[in-house]
């Protein structure tokens, strides 16, 4: 992929900004003149935003006191305590791990986390934003709805200046994911990610989260969770909300 000048772990270390000025210039040199590998360390990138935005707040989850009080028993026999400490730290690596692992954890948030975080990996690919092109509707609806075991509905945004590009299936924590991406006479993209609710999943009026560029307006309607993603203005964002809500409202009914 690089010449030995210019190697795989100078490109990962260039994204996470651990580089010193002088090698930072020869990088970003190197990347001027091969744009097939500046493109990687675009997607390399948007992994990594896409992996903040999922997981940060599960890093920064407080670690609960009846484990950290584990390591605060100094008076036990020096054998006996360092087992201990091995022992919380497995518990506190499981704590970190439980919303990954738990299906029964999965919430609203951490939907939008998801679709949050597809979106910011896909929205900005060049040569593969989508894994079934627009041209394929009528075959993406009908593959994504078997896959979710649910009718799945494209709706039309042409009103709001956003025409269908595609989509792809996503994984996710507790069952698979349909993204349908739009795009703009600009250049613009939103995706709006699906997933079919659970008995468990109350019905949602419109919810925002936000980070920096980007913000997605989710809400579970019936059998189904939307969120709507995009770094457009949060108000004509959640007018397309909206636009959504209403039209697959009214072919359901």
């Amino acid at each position: 992929m690089t010449t030995p000048s210019i190697g795989e772990a100078d490109l990962h270390a260039y994204v996470d900004g651990q580089l010193d000025a002088a090698r930072r210039a020869e990088v970003e040199a190197y990347l001027a003149a091969h744009p097939e590998t500046a493109a990687q360390v675009q997607e390399l990138r948007g992994q990594t935003q896409a992996l903040h935005a999922a997981y940060d707040g599960v890093l920064n989850e407080p670690i609960p006191l009846r484990l950290t009080n584990v390591l605060q028993a100094r008076s036990w026999p020096r054998g006996l305590a360092a087992g201990m400490a091995w022992l919380a730290c497995g518990l506190v690596a499981g704590w970190f791990a439980h919303p990954l692992l738990s299906p029964a954890t999965v919430t609203p948030v951490a939907f939008a986390k998801e679709a949050m975080a597809a979106h910011v990996l896909y929205v900005s690919e060049k040569r593969h934003p989508v894994e079934v092109p627009a041209e394929q509707e009528a075959h993406l609806v009908a593959w994504l709805s078997k896959r979710l075991d649910a009718p799945i509905r494209a709706p039309d945004l042409n009103a709001q200046g956003f025409s269908l590009l595609g989509g792809r299936l996503l994984p996710g924590d507790d069952a698979p994911l349909a993204q349908l991406m739009y795009q703009s006479a600009s250049g613009e993209r939103l995706t709006l990610t699906v997933k079919r609710a659970t008995q468990s999943d109350r019905e949602t009026g419109f919810k925002v989260m936000e980070m920096p560029g980007t913000s997605v307006f989710y809400w579970i309607d019936r059998d189904y969770g939307y969120a709507l993603s995009g770094g457009i203005d949060k108000s004509r964002l959640l007018a397309v909300a909206r636009a959504v809500d209403g039209q697959l409202r009214g072919e359901r009914n």
